[in-house]
Protein backbone atom coordinates (compact mmCIF):
# COMPACT_ATOMS: atom_id res chain seq x y z
CA UNK A 1 0.00 0.00 0.00
CA UNK A 2 1.40 3.75 -0.94
CA UNK A 3 1.64 5.37 2.30
CA UNK A 4 1.21 9.46 2.81
CA UNK A 5 1.77 9.74 6.63
CA UNK A 6 4.63 11.59 5.27
CA UNK A 7 2.64 14.35 3.16
CA UNK A 8 2.05 16.08 6.66
CA UNK A 9 5.64 17.07 6.83
CA UNK A 10 6.44 17.81 3.38
CA UNK A 11 7.93 20.99 2.17
CA UNK A 12 5.48 23.89 1.13
CA UNK A 13 5.77 22.54 -1.99
CA UNK A 14 3.95 20.55 -4.62
CA UNK A 15 4.08 16.85 -3.81
CA UNK A 16 4.36 15.78 -7.66
CA UNK A 17 6.93 16.65 -10.55
CA UNK A 18 6.28 16.50 -14.11
CA UNK A 19 9.44 15.30 -15.79
CA UNK A 20 10.64 17.51 -18.81
CA UNK A 21 10.15 15.46 -22.06
CA UNK A 22 13.57 17.21 -22.64
CA UNK A 23 17.58 16.18 -22.49
CA UNK A 24 20.22 17.18 -20.04
CA UNK A 25 21.81 19.54 -22.87
CA UNK A 26 18.78 21.19 -23.19
CA UNK A 27 19.24 21.94 -19.47
CA UNK A 28 22.24 24.03 -20.30
CA UNK A 29 21.44 25.72 -23.91
CA UNK A 30 18.61 27.34 -21.50
CA UNK A 31 20.42 28.44 -19.13
CA UNK A 32 23.25 29.63 -21.70
CA UNK A 33 20.79 31.55 -23.35
CA UNK A 34 18.86 32.92 -20.55
CA UNK A 35 22.35 33.89 -18.68
CA UNK A 36 24.54 34.13 -20.87
CA UNK A 37 27.07 36.64 -18.74
CA UNK A 38 26.52 34.73 -15.47
CA UNK A 39 28.94 32.98 -13.82
CA UNK A 40 28.77 28.97 -14.49
CA UNK A 41 31.90 27.81 -12.72
CA UNK A 42 34.33 29.48 -10.48
CA UNK A 43 37.81 27.30 -10.09
CA UNK A 44 40.40 28.66 -8.33
CA UNK A 45 41.00 32.08 -8.87
CA UNK A 46 39.20 31.79 -12.50
CA UNK A 47 35.72 32.28 -13.85
CA UNK A 48 33.87 30.88 -16.65
CA UNK A 49 30.08 32.36 -17.99
CA UNK A 50 27.51 30.38 -19.19
CA UNK A 51 27.99 31.20 -22.94
CA UNK A 52 31.92 30.34 -22.34
CA UNK A 53 30.42 26.74 -21.09
CA UNK A 54 28.38 26.87 -24.20
CA UNK A 55 30.75 27.49 -26.63
CA UNK A 56 33.14 24.64 -25.66
CA UNK A 57 31.08 21.84 -25.00
CA UNK A 58 29.47 22.74 -28.42
CA UNK A 59 33.63 22.49 -29.62
CA UNK A 60 34.36 19.25 -28.14
CA UNK A 61 30.99 17.70 -28.89
CA UNK A 62 32.09 18.53 -32.41
CA UNK A 63 35.73 17.08 -32.11
CA UNK A 64 34.19 13.99 -30.50
CA UNK A 65 31.91 13.43 -33.78
CA UNK A 66 34.12 14.58 -36.65
CA UNK A 67 37.73 13.84 -35.63
CA UNK A 68 37.19 10.85 -33.13
CA UNK A 69 34.25 9.23 -35.01
CA UNK A 70 31.95 9.08 -31.91
CA UNK A 71 28.37 8.66 -32.75
CA UNK A 72 24.93 8.14 -31.35
CA UNK A 73 24.75 5.54 -28.21
CA UNK A 74 28.54 4.97 -28.43
CA UNK A 75 30.01 4.84 -24.77
CA UNK A 76 32.49 7.26 -23.60
CA UNK A 77 35.28 6.97 -21.02
CA UNK A 78 34.99 9.83 -18.66
CA UNK A 79 38.35 9.53 -16.03
CA UNK A 80 39.04 13.06 -14.37
CA UNK A 81 38.97 14.56 -11.28
CA UNK A 82 36.51 17.59 -10.54
CA UNK A 83 36.93 20.52 -12.61
CA UNK A 84 35.97 22.61 -15.45
CA UNK A 85 36.93 20.19 -18.09
CA UNK A 86 34.72 17.33 -16.17
CA UNK A 87 31.75 19.12 -16.24
CA UNK A 88 32.47 20.10 -20.46
CA UNK A 89 33.22 16.85 -21.00
CA UNK A 90 30.33 15.76 -19.60
CA UNK A 91 27.69 17.46 -21.82
CA UNK A 92 29.71 17.42 -24.49
CA UNK A 93 29.16 13.76 -24.67
CA UNK A 94 25.72 14.41 -24.41
CA UNK A 95 25.58 16.49 -27.11
CA UNK A 96 27.13 14.17 -29.05
CA UNK A 97 24.67 11.79 -28.78
CA UNK A 98 26.93 9.46 -26.97
CA UNK A 99 26.56 8.12 -23.23
CA UNK A 100 28.75 9.08 -19.84
CA UNK A 101 30.69 6.33 -18.34
CA UNK A 102 31.83 8.35 -15.33
CA UNK A 103 35.06 5.81 -13.51
CA UNK A 104 36.34 6.81 -9.82
CA UNK A 105 39.84 8.29 -11.22
CA UNK A 106 40.71 6.72 -7.51
CA UNK A 107 41.18 3.31 -9.64
CA UNK A 108 44.34 1.44 -10.98
CA UNK A 109 45.06 0.62 -14.39
CA UNK A 110 43.80 -3.42 -13.29
CA UNK A 111 40.97 -1.79 -12.12
CA UNK A 112 39.87 0.44 -14.80
CA UNK A 113 40.81 -2.41 -17.40
CA UNK A 114 36.78 -4.20 -16.53
CA UNK A 115 35.14 -0.93 -17.42
CA UNK A 116 36.24 -0.38 -20.26
CA UNK A 117 35.77 -4.13 -21.83
CA UNK A 118 32.18 -3.84 -20.16
CA UNK A 119 31.18 -1.32 -22.12
CA UNK A 120 33.29 -1.54 -25.50
CA UNK A 121 34.72 1.87 -24.65
CA UNK A 122 37.02 3.03 -27.59
CA UNK A 123 37.31 7.06 -26.88
CA UNK A 124 38.11 8.31 -23.52
CA UNK A 125 38.73 11.74 -21.89
CA UNK A 126 41.03 11.60 -19.49
CA UNK A 127 43.30 13.79 -16.75
CA UNK A 128 46.57 14.18 -18.08
CA UNK A 129 47.36 13.15 -14.54
CA UNK A 130 45.84 9.94 -14.99
CA UNK A 131 47.86 8.69 -17.87
CA UNK A 132 50.04 6.16 -15.93
CA UNK A 133 46.87 4.30 -15.20
CA UNK A 134 45.40 4.52 -19.08
CA UNK A 135 48.16 3.85 -20.64
CA UNK A 136 48.69 -0.04 -19.55
CA UNK A 137 45.03 -0.65 -20.83
CA UNK A 138 45.40 0.48 -24.27
CA UNK A 139 46.93 -3.25 -25.16
CA UNK A 140 44.24 -4.85 -23.64
CA UNK A 141 41.16 -3.42 -24.28
CA UNK A 142 39.25 -1.71 -26.80
CA UNK A 143 40.19 2.10 -25.59
CA UNK A 144 42.14 3.74 -28.73
CA UNK A 145 41.85 7.62 -28.27
CA UNK A 146 42.41 9.97 -25.83
CA UNK A 147 41.53 13.57 -24.79
CA UNK A 148 43.77 14.51 -22.63
CA UNK A 149 43.31 17.75 -20.30
CA UNK A 150 45.42 19.68 -17.74
CA UNK A 151 43.51 21.19 -14.92
CA UNK A 152 45.67 24.11 -14.58
CA UNK A 153 44.54 25.58 -18.54
CA UNK A 154 41.60 26.72 -16.38
CA UNK A 155 42.92 27.71 -13.06
CA UNK A 156 43.42 31.42 -12.38
CA UNK A 157 46.59 33.02 -11.48
CA UNK A 158 45.85 35.01 -8.32
CA UNK A 159 43.82 32.18 -5.79
CA UNK A 160 45.32 33.10 -2.66
CA UNK A 161 44.33 29.28 -0.89
CA UNK A 162 45.65 26.14 -1.43
CA UNK A 163 46.05 24.48 -5.19
CA UNK A 164 46.20 21.01 -5.69
CA UNK A 165 49.35 19.86 -6.85
CA UNK A 166 46.77 18.31 -9.99
CA UNK A 167 45.83 21.98 -11.01
CA UNK A 168 48.99 23.50 -10.70
CA UNK A 169 50.86 21.31 -13.19
CA UNK A 170 51.42 22.64 -16.28
CA UNK A 171 50.58 20.88 -19.33
CA UNK A 172 51.90 18.14 -20.68
CA UNK A 173 53.29 17.29 -24.62
CA UNK A 174 51.38 13.88 -25.90
CA UNK A 175 52.51 13.18 -29.36
CA UNK A 176 52.07 9.36 -29.57
CA UNK A 177 48.96 8.02 -32.14
CA UNK A 178 45.59 8.11 -30.74
CA UNK A 179 46.70 10.87 -27.87
CA UNK A 180 44.68 14.49 -28.55
CA UNK A 181 45.32 17.38 -26.08
CA UNK A 182 41.99 19.09 -25.05
CA UNK A 183 43.35 22.57 -25.79
CA UNK A 184 43.36 21.50 -29.51
CA UNK A 185 40.18 19.74 -29.53
CA UNK A 186 38.28 23.09 -28.23
CA UNK A 187 40.08 25.43 -30.41
CA UNK A 188 39.76 23.15 -33.70
CA UNK A 189 36.13 24.93 -34.73
CA UNK A 190 34.20 21.56 -35.63
CA UNK A 191 30.98 22.49 -35.65
CA UNK A 192 28.78 19.44 -33.85
CA UNK A 193 25.84 17.85 -35.74
CA UNK A 194 22.33 18.24 -35.19
CA UNK A 195 21.26 17.04 -31.68
CA UNK A 196 19.31 13.41 -31.56
CA UNK A 197 18.68 11.90 -28.15
CA UNK A 198 15.54 12.04 -26.72
CA UNK A 199 14.57 11.93 -23.13
CA UNK A 200 14.42 8.40 -23.33
CA UNK A 201 18.02 7.53 -25.00
CA UNK A 202 20.51 6.23 -22.52
CA UNK A 203 22.35 9.29 -20.85
CA UNK A 204 25.13 7.84 -18.27
CA UNK A 205 26.20 4.40 -16.97
CA UNK A 206 27.20 5.03 -13.32
CA UNK A 207 28.92 1.95 -11.75
CA UNK A 208 28.13 0.30 -8.34
CA UNK A 209 29.01 -2.99 -6.88
CA UNK A 210 26.89 -5.82 -7.30
CA UNK A 211 26.04 -9.06 -5.12
CA UNK A 212 28.46 -11.07 -7.01
CA UNK A 213 31.20 -9.05 -5.95
CA UNK A 214 31.74 -7.39 -9.74
CA UNK A 215 30.59 -3.77 -10.80
CA UNK A 216 27.54 -3.10 -12.69
CA UNK A 217 26.57 -0.78 -14.81
CA UNK A 218 23.19 1.37 -14.03
CA UNK A 219 21.56 3.01 -17.28
CA UNK A 220 20.25 5.81 -16.59
CA UNK A 221 18.71 7.68 -19.35
CA UNK A 222 17.87 11.50 -19.93
CA UNK A 223 14.73 11.08 -18.52
CA UNK A 224 15.46 9.38 -15.27
CA UNK A 225 18.39 11.58 -14.45
CA UNK A 226 16.27 14.51 -15.23
CA UNK A 227 13.48 13.61 -12.82
CA UNK A 228 16.29 13.64 -9.93
CA UNK A 229 17.80 17.15 -11.37
CA UNK A 230 14.79 18.83 -11.31
CA UNK A 231 13.52 17.56 -7.71
CA UNK A 232 16.65 18.23 -6.13
CA UNK A 233 16.41 21.93 -7.54
CA UNK A 234 12.88 22.57 -5.79
CA UNK A 235 13.53 20.46 -2.49
CA UNK A 236 17.10 22.75 -2.17
CA UNK A 237 15.24 26.01 -2.92
CA UNK A 238 18.09 26.80 -5.35
CA UNK A 239 17.78 29.59 -7.70
CA UNK A 240 19.90 31.15 -10.40
CA UNK A 241 22.06 33.48 -7.88
CA UNK A 242 22.71 30.55 -5.48
CA UNK A 243 26.25 29.33 -5.55
CA UNK A 244 27.29 25.55 -4.79
CA UNK A 245 29.94 24.54 -3.54
CA UNK A 246 31.29 21.02 -5.27
CA UNK A 247 33.53 18.99 -3.24
CA UNK A 248 32.07 15.64 -3.94
CA UNK A 249 33.40 13.52 -6.63
CA UNK A 250 31.00 14.04 -9.84
CA UNK A 251 31.79 10.82 -11.05
CA UNK A 252 29.39 9.56 -8.04
CA UNK A 253 26.05 10.22 -8.51
CA UNK A 254 25.14 12.09 -5.44
CA UNK A 255 27.96 14.92 -6.61
CA UNK A 256 26.88 14.75 -10.59
CA UNK A 257 23.41 15.18 -9.43
CA UNK A 258 23.49 18.11 -7.00
CA UNK A 259 26.61 19.69 -7.46
CA UNK A 260 26.92 19.80 -11.26
CA UNK A 261 23.30 18.83 -12.81
CA UNK A 262 21.26 21.03 -10.79
CA UNK A 263 22.89 24.02 -10.80
CA UNK A 264 23.09 24.26 -14.31
CA UNK A 265 19.40 23.38 -14.88
CA UNK A 266 19.13 26.46 -12.36
CA UNK A 267 21.55 28.70 -14.13
CA UNK A 268 23.55 28.95 -10.87
CA UNK A 269 27.15 28.76 -10.11
CA UNK A 270 29.48 25.91 -9.34
CA UNK A 271 32.80 26.79 -7.06
CA UNK A 272 34.60 23.61 -8.15
CA UNK A 273 37.35 21.87 -5.81
CA UNK A 274 39.28 19.19 -7.36
CA UNK A 275 41.31 17.90 -4.09
CA UNK A 276 38.89 18.21 -0.65
CA UNK A 277 40.98 20.57 1.83
CA UNK A 278 39.03 22.16 4.88
CA UNK A 279 40.81 25.52 4.67
CA UNK A 280 40.29 26.02 1.23
CA UNK A 281 36.48 24.91 1.66
CA UNK A 282 36.50 27.76 4.68
CA UNK A 283 38.53 30.55 2.24
CA UNK A 284 36.02 29.80 -0.53
CA UNK A 285 32.26 29.51 1.43
CA UNK A 286 33.60 32.59 2.92
CA UNK A 287 35.00 34.69 -0.41
CA UNK A 288 32.69 33.38 -2.83
CA UNK A 289 30.30 33.37 -0.71
CA UNK A 290 28.65 29.93 -1.54
CA UNK A 291 24.87 28.94 0.07
CA UNK A 292 24.28 25.21 -1.15
CA UNK A 293 27.08 22.58 -0.04
CA UNK A 294 26.19 18.93 -0.38
CA UNK A 295 28.82 16.73 1.32
CA UNK A 296 29.62 13.59 3.40
CA UNK A 297 30.24 13.07 6.71
CA UNK A 298 33.94 12.70 6.66
CA UNK A 299 34.15 16.30 5.08
CA UNK A 300 31.88 17.79 7.29
CA UNK A 301 33.59 16.33 10.22
CA UNK A 302 37.10 17.57 8.96
CA UNK A 303 35.66 21.05 8.23
CA UNK A 304 34.13 21.05 11.86
CA UNK A 305 37.35 20.17 13.75
CA UNK A 306 39.70 23.18 12.11
CA UNK A 307 40.10 25.38 14.78
CA UNK A 308 39.85 28.17 12.90
CA UNK A 309 36.75 28.03 11.76
CA UNK A 310 34.84 30.98 12.88
CA UNK A 311 30.96 31.38 12.63
CA UNK A 312 31.00 34.65 10.46
CA UNK A 313 32.68 33.23 7.86
CA UNK A 314 29.78 30.37 6.89
CA UNK A 315 27.07 33.41 7.10
CA UNK A 316 26.26 32.72 3.39
CA UNK A 317 25.33 28.83 3.66
CA UNK A 318 21.63 28.24 3.87
CA UNK A 319 21.80 24.83 2.94
CA UNK A 320 24.18 22.07 4.45
CA UNK A 321 22.95 18.53 3.08
CA UNK A 322 24.25 15.02 1.79
CA UNK A 323 23.93 11.37 2.66
CA UNK A 324 26.46 7.86 2.53
CA UNK A 325 26.96 7.06 6.10
CA UNK A 326 25.26 9.32 8.89
CA UNK A 327 26.51 12.29 10.46
CA UNK A 328 27.12 11.66 14.50
CA UNK A 329 24.92 13.26 16.58
CA UNK A 330 27.96 15.29 17.98
CA UNK A 331 28.80 17.10 14.93
CA UNK A 332 25.25 17.55 13.91
CA UNK A 333 24.66 19.83 17.25
CA UNK A 334 28.41 21.43 16.47
CA UNK A 335 27.21 22.37 12.68
CA UNK A 336 23.84 23.54 14.04
CA UNK A 337 25.75 26.12 17.12
CA UNK A 338 28.14 26.79 14.55
CA UNK A 339 26.02 28.08 11.57
CA UNK A 340 21.96 27.73 12.54
CA UNK A 341 21.49 24.93 10.22
CA UNK A 342 20.55 21.82 10.59
CA UNK A 343 23.04 18.92 8.39
CA UNK A 344 19.60 18.19 5.81
CA UNK A 345 20.39 13.85 5.12
CA UNK A 346 19.49 11.59 2.00
CA UNK A 347 19.49 8.47 0.98
CA UNK A 348 19.74 6.83 -2.47
CA UNK A 349 22.02 4.72 -4.86
CA UNK A 350 23.50 4.67 -7.94
CA UNK A 351 20.43 2.44 -9.44
CA UNK A 352 18.08 6.00 -8.23
CA UNK A 353 21.18 8.61 -9.52
CA UNK A 354 21.06 9.98 -5.87
CA UNK A 355 17.87 10.13 -3.81
CA UNK A 356 14.61 8.65 -3.10
CA UNK A 357 14.72 10.10 0.01
CA UNK A 358 15.10 13.86 1.34
CA UNK A 359 14.90 14.91 4.62
CA UNK A 360 12.73 17.63 4.53
CA UNK A 361 14.03 20.94 4.92
CA UNK A 362 12.48 22.51 7.67
CA UNK A 363 12.03 19.57 9.50
CA UNK A 364 15.02 17.38 8.98
CA UNK A 365 15.72 14.13 11.99
CA UNK A 366 19.21 13.54 12.54
CA UNK A 367 20.71 10.39 11.31
CA UNK A 368 17.95 9.64 9.40
CA UNK A 369 17.27 9.03 5.62
CA UNK A 370 14.43 11.14 5.02
CA UNK A 371 10.68 11.16 3.19
CA UNK A 372 10.39 9.57 -0.15
CA UNK A 373 11.22 12.07 -2.45
CA UNK A 374 8.84 13.28 -5.08
CA UNK A 375 6.60 11.06 -6.99
CA UNK A 376 8.53 7.80 -4.91
CA UNK A 377 6.40 4.97 -3.94
CA UNK A 378 8.75 3.24 -0.56
CA UNK A 379 8.49 0.46 1.12
CA UNK A 380 9.55 -2.03 3.49
CA UNK A 381 8.93 -5.92 3.20
CA UNK A 382 10.18 -8.66 4.99
CA UNK A 383 12.95 -10.19 2.86
CA UNK A 384 12.02 -13.49 2.83
CA UNK A 385 8.38 -13.15 2.51
CA UNK A 386 8.12 -10.13 0.25
CA UNK A 387 5.17 -8.71 2.68
CA UNK A 388 5.07 -5.79 3.42
CA UNK A 389 5.71 -4.82 7.32
CA UNK A 390 4.25 -2.53 9.62
CA UNK A 391 5.79 0.90 10.75
CA UNK A 392 8.86 0.30 13.46
CA UNK A 393 9.39 -2.91 11.81
CA UNK A 394 12.60 -3.78 10.03
CA UNK A 395 12.57 -5.15 6.41
CA UNK A 396 14.02 -4.17 2.92
CA UNK A 397 13.70 -0.69 1.62
CA UNK A 398 11.99 -0.97 -2.33
CA UNK A 399 11.74 2.25 -4.28
CA UNK A 400 9.68 2.84 -7.12
CA UNK A 401 9.56 6.44 -9.07
CA UNK A 402 10.89 8.48 -12.18
CA UNK A 403 14.65 8.17 -11.02
CA UNK A 404 14.95 4.18 -10.83
CA UNK A 405 17.57 2.65 -13.42
CA UNK A 406 16.41 1.37 -16.23
CA UNK A 407 18.62 -1.87 -15.17
CA UNK A 408 22.13 -3.25 -15.02
CA UNK A 409 24.08 -3.10 -18.47
CA UNK A 410 24.40 -6.62 -19.72
CA UNK A 411 23.25 -7.98 -16.53
CA UNK A 412 19.72 -9.85 -17.22
CA UNK A 413 20.53 -12.21 -14.15
CA UNK A 414 21.29 -9.58 -11.73
CA UNK A 415 18.04 -7.30 -13.49
CA UNK A 416 15.87 -10.44 -12.84
CA UNK A 417 17.44 -10.28 -9.21
CA UNK A 418 16.59 -6.45 -8.56
CA UNK A 419 13.30 -5.98 -9.49
CA UNK A 420 10.18 -7.08 -7.86
CA UNK A 421 6.27 -6.48 -8.39
CA UNK A 422 3.90 -5.29 -5.98
CA UNK A 423 0.33 -3.91 -6.59
CA UNK A 424 1.14 -3.97 -10.59
CA UNK A 425 4.28 -2.30 -10.18
CA UNK A 426 7.90 -2.50 -10.55
CA UNK A 427 9.91 -1.96 -7.18
CA UNK A 428 13.85 -1.97 -7.06
CA UNK A 429 15.42 -4.00 -4.15
CA UNK A 430 17.55 -1.54 -2.79
CA UNK A 431 19.07 -4.72 -0.03
CA UNK A 432 19.16 -2.03 2.79
CA UNK A 433 17.22 -2.65 5.68
CA UNK A 434 15.14 0.00 7.49
CA UNK A 435 12.31 0.97 9.51
CA UNK A 436 9.97 3.78 9.24
CA UNK A 437 8.86 5.50 12.10
CA UNK A 438 4.92 6.67 12.68
CA UNK A 439 5.39 9.90 10.87
CA UNK A 440 6.57 8.16 7.26
CA UNK A 441 10.72 8.94 8.17
CA UNK A 442 13.20 5.98 7.35
CA UNK A 443 15.78 4.97 9.42
CA UNK A 444 18.54 2.83 8.27
CA UNK A 445 19.23 -0.39 10.56
CA UNK A 446 21.79 -2.81 8.33
CA UNK A 447 22.72 -4.08 4.84
CA UNK A 448 21.43 -6.93 3.12
CA UNK A 449 24.51 -7.03 1.03
CA UNK A 450 27.53 -7.19 2.52
CA UNK A 451 28.72 -3.58 1.65
CA UNK A 452 31.41 -1.51 3.33
CA UNK A 453 30.55 2.40 3.63
CA UNK A 454 33.96 3.93 4.25
CA UNK A 455 33.78 7.55 4.29
CA UNK A 456 30.92 7.54 1.94
CA UNK A 457 32.27 5.24 -0.63
CA UNK A 458 31.03 1.62 -1.40
CA UNK A 459 33.77 -1.01 -1.18
CA UNK A 460 32.44 -4.69 -1.63
CA UNK A 461 34.70 -7.24 -0.04
CA UNK A 462 34.59 -10.12 -2.57
CA UNK A 463 36.68 -7.59 -5.43
CA UNK A 464 39.10 -6.49 -2.48
CA UNK A 465 39.17 -10.02 -1.39
CA UNK A 466 40.04 -10.80 -5.02
CA UNK A 467 42.67 -8.55 -5.84
CA UNK A 468 44.33 -9.88 -2.39
CA UNK A 469 45.02 -13.14 -3.55
CA UNK A 470 46.99 -11.39 -6.46
CA UNK A 471 49.87 -11.87 -3.64
CA UNK A 472 51.88 -14.26 -3.63
CA UNK A 473 51.73 -15.05 -0.18
CA UNK A 474 48.50 -14.92 -0.04
CA UNK A 475 46.59 -18.51 0.43
CA UNK A 476 43.09 -17.15 1.80
CA UNK A 477 41.40 -13.74 2.61
CA UNK A 478 38.22 -12.36 3.97
CA UNK A 479 37.42 -8.78 4.09
CA UNK A 480 35.26 -7.42 6.65
CA UNK A 481 33.82 -3.58 7.70
CA UNK A 482 34.83 -2.81 10.99
CA UNK A 483 33.51 0.56 13.00
CA UNK A 484 35.33 3.75 12.66
CA UNK A 485 34.67 7.06 14.62
CA UNK A 486 35.44 8.97 11.81
CA UNK A 487 34.81 7.20 8.25
CA UNK A 488 31.93 5.40 9.83
CA UNK A 489 33.76 1.90 8.47
CA UNK A 490 37.04 1.22 7.68
CA UNK A 491 37.95 -1.71 5.89
CA UNK A 492 40.10 -5.15 7.57
CA UNK A 493 41.12 -8.29 5.76
CA UNK A 494 42.08 -11.33 7.31
CA UNK A 495 44.72 -13.22 5.54
CA UNK A 496 45.81 -16.76 5.90
CA UNK A 497 49.51 -17.02 4.50
CA UNK A 498 50.70 -19.46 2.00
CA UNK A 499 52.59 -22.33 4.11
CA UNK A 500 56.05 -21.42 2.42
CA UNK A 501 55.61 -17.34 3.67
CA UNK A 502 54.94 -17.94 6.88
CA UNK A 503 57.23 -15.74 9.03
CA UNK A 504 58.37 -14.33 6.55
CA UNK A 505 55.50 -12.06 5.34
CA UNK A 506 54.54 -9.05 8.07
CA UNK A 507 50.79 -7.77 8.10
CA UNK A 508 52.24 -4.27 7.64
CA UNK A 509 53.46 -5.22 4.27
CA UNK A 510 50.40 -6.65 2.88
CA UNK A 511 48.65 -3.55 3.80
CA UNK A 512 51.43 -1.62 1.84
CA UNK A 513 51.33 -3.82 -1.49
CA UNK A 514 47.11 -3.36 -0.89
CA UNK A 515 47.78 0.52 -1.25
CA UNK A 516 50.07 -0.08 -4.31
CA UNK A 517 47.33 -2.15 -6.15
CA UNK A 518 44.04 -0.69 -5.22
CA UNK A 519 42.29 2.74 -5.18
CA UNK A 520 43.06 4.67 -2.30
CA UNK A 521 39.45 4.17 -0.40
CA UNK A 522 39.66 0.40 -1.16
CA UNK A 523 42.43 -1.23 0.34
CA UNK A 524 42.51 -2.58 3.75
CA UNK A 525 43.80 -0.33 6.40
CA UNK A 526 44.22 -3.38 8.79
CA UNK A 527 44.94 -7.16 8.05
CA UNK A 528 45.11 -9.62 10.82
CA UNK A 529 46.54 -13.22 10.19
CA UNK A 530 45.09 -15.86 11.32
CA UNK A 531 45.41 -20.07 10.87
CA UNK A 532 42.12 -20.97 10.05
CA UNK A 533 38.61 -18.82 9.61
CA UNK A 534 35.08 -19.97 11.02
CA UNK A 535 33.38 -21.63 8.18
CA UNK A 536 30.05 -23.67 7.42
CA UNK A 537 29.23 -27.14 7.32
CA UNK A 538 29.61 -26.28 3.45
CA UNK A 539 32.78 -24.72 3.59
CA UNK A 540 31.75 -21.02 3.23
CA UNK A 541 33.59 -18.69 5.56
CA UNK A 542 31.80 -16.76 8.11
CA UNK A 543 32.38 -13.65 7.46
CA UNK A 544 29.93 -11.92 9.60
CA UNK A 545 31.08 -13.98 12.30
CA UNK A 546 34.72 -12.05 12.26
CA UNK A 547 33.00 -8.75 11.64
CA UNK A 548 31.25 -9.07 15.09
CA UNK A 549 34.12 -10.04 16.62
CA UNK A 550 35.39 -6.46 15.33
CA UNK A 551 32.60 -4.78 16.59
CA UNK A 552 32.50 -6.76 20.30
CA UNK A 553 36.45 -5.50 20.66
CA UNK A 554 35.91 -1.96 20.04
CA UNK A 555 32.98 -1.63 22.00
CA UNK A 556 34.81 -2.95 24.63
CA UNK A 557 37.52 -0.51 24.52
CA UNK A 558 34.91 2.19 24.15
CA UNK A 559 33.40 0.74 27.68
Amino acid sequence: MTRTDHFAYWPKLTKSLTVPETTLVDNLIVSAMRFPAHEAIYYYGNSMTYRQLMDEVEALAGYLQHKLGVSKGNKVLLFMQNSPQFVIAYYAILRADAVVVPINPMLKASELEFYIKDCDIQNGIIGQELMEEVQPTLTSTPLQNLVIAAYSDYKGDNFGGVVPEEVSTPRKAFTETGYYLWEDAIQSGYPPEERGSTVDDLAVIPYTSGTTGLPKGCMHTNRTVQANTIGANYWSRTTTNSRNLMTLPLFHVTGMIHSMHMPIFAGSTMVIMTRWNRETAQKLIKEQQCTHWVTISTMLIDFLANPDLKPEELTSLISISGGGAAVPKAVGEKLYQLTGLEFVEGYGLSETIAQTHFNPPDRPKRQCLGIPAFDVDARIIDPVTNEEVESGEIGEIVVNGPQVMAGYFNREDENRNAFIDIDGKSFFRTGDIARRDDEGYFFIVDRVKRMINASGYNVWPTEVESHLYNHEAIQQACVVGVPHPRKGEDIKAFVILNEDYQGKVTEEEIVEWARKHMAAYKYPRQVEFKQEFPTTNSGKILWRKLQEEEKEKVERVNR
